[in-house]
């Protein structure tokens, strides 16, 4: 695709959002989310190194497969790839680009099925099904954890005391090939985590597992079928139908956040799909993009049922 003159994107942009309003008619929300779309494609050529003005079909099918990546639901995709096809239409339509990209830009073919995404009400279902008894606090503070902070099971599994600042509200993962990121935890998942850290400092706690965060009863650390359970019951008990696994929260996670608003890089770095540097200046940098990231654009924050 070749823009007429290269426009700079924010002219363009200014011009869209005006078809928009006058042309369309789009409510704010509406005009909010297609202006957030491209944006995003905007941001991503940009990090990419590649001239928003020389954008190709295979450029654009990369960005998709990001996002998928990401393990972003597919109605969440397909609204994005909607709302760009929208907007190089109208560059087409004003005679700005001589030819559109979007034409053949589809869905990329996934060679499996990726975990149905909870709804926030369906999330609050699940904490409210939690029974009284000894682990209803720690199964509160693991369903935030996981939420609220996108960790993979065997990263919950493996949680640390001292990996996590609750005052600052932030947890060291450690993640796949070892690589470690910090992750912002919400104040829902501060506030449980302290209640539940009370109660299981008087209960039972086998010899070697002090460090870890979440035990079973006999004062081991939990295993990733035990977390499957205990999610499954959950789900049961709310009467949700939907196939759930402890992955299904980390989807969640990342596709509201998308829906929220919230940057690709980001949400990337918080999933752990790239690595953070490790001097510690890094980290508390970006640790405090990130957490803002968090507080502007999961539901979390905007939802707290604590």
């Amino acid at each position: 695709m070749k823009l007429g003159q290269q426009t700079p994107y924010p002219v363009l942009r200014a011009r869209y959002q005006a078809y928009l309003l006058l042309e369309r008619g789009l409510s704010e929300n509406s005009r909010e989310a297609y202006l957030r779309d491209v944006d995003r494609l905007e941001t991503w050529l940009r990090e990419e190194g590649v001239d928003f003005h020389c954008v190709t079909l295979d450029r654009l099918e990369s960005f998709i497969a990001a996002v998928y990546d990401l393990g972003i639901a597919p109605r969440s995709v397909a609204r994005l790839i909607s709302g760009i096809k929208s907007f190089f239409r109208f560059l087409k339509l004003e005679g700005v680009c001589d030819d559109n990209p979007t034409l053949l830009l589809d869905a990329p073919h996934i060679g499996r099925h990726l975990p149905e995404v909870l709804t926030v009400d369906e999330i609050d279902a699940m904490i409210a099904a939690i029974p009284d008894g000894p682990t209803a606090l720690r199964n509160h503070a693991i369903i935030e954890m996981m939420y609220g902070c996108g960790l993979r099971v065997s990263e919950l599994c493996a949680l640390e005391f001292s990996r996590l600042d609750l005052e600052h509200r932030v947890a060291l993962i450690t993640g796949k090939g070892d690589k470690q990121r910090l992750v912002p935890m919400s104040d829902a998942a501060v506030d449980w985590l302290g209640r539940y850290a009370e109660e299981r400092a008087g209960g039972r706690i086998k010899a070697g597992e002090e460090n870890i965060v979440f035990l079973n009863v006999r004062g081991s650390r939990l295993t990733r079928q035990m977390i499957f359970i205990i999610l499954r019951d959950l789900a049961e008990a709310a009467g949700i139908k939907k196939v759930i696994s402890p992955h299904t929260l980390r989807h969640s996670f990342a596709t509201h956040l998308l829906e929220g608003g919230a940057n690709l890089r980001a949400i990337q770095q918080m999933l752990g799909h790239e690595s953070i540097a490790t001097t510690e200046m890094y980290l508390h940098l970006d640790a405090g993009r990130l957490r803002d990231e968090i507080l502007s654009h999961h539901p979390r924050n905007r939802h707290n049922p604590a």
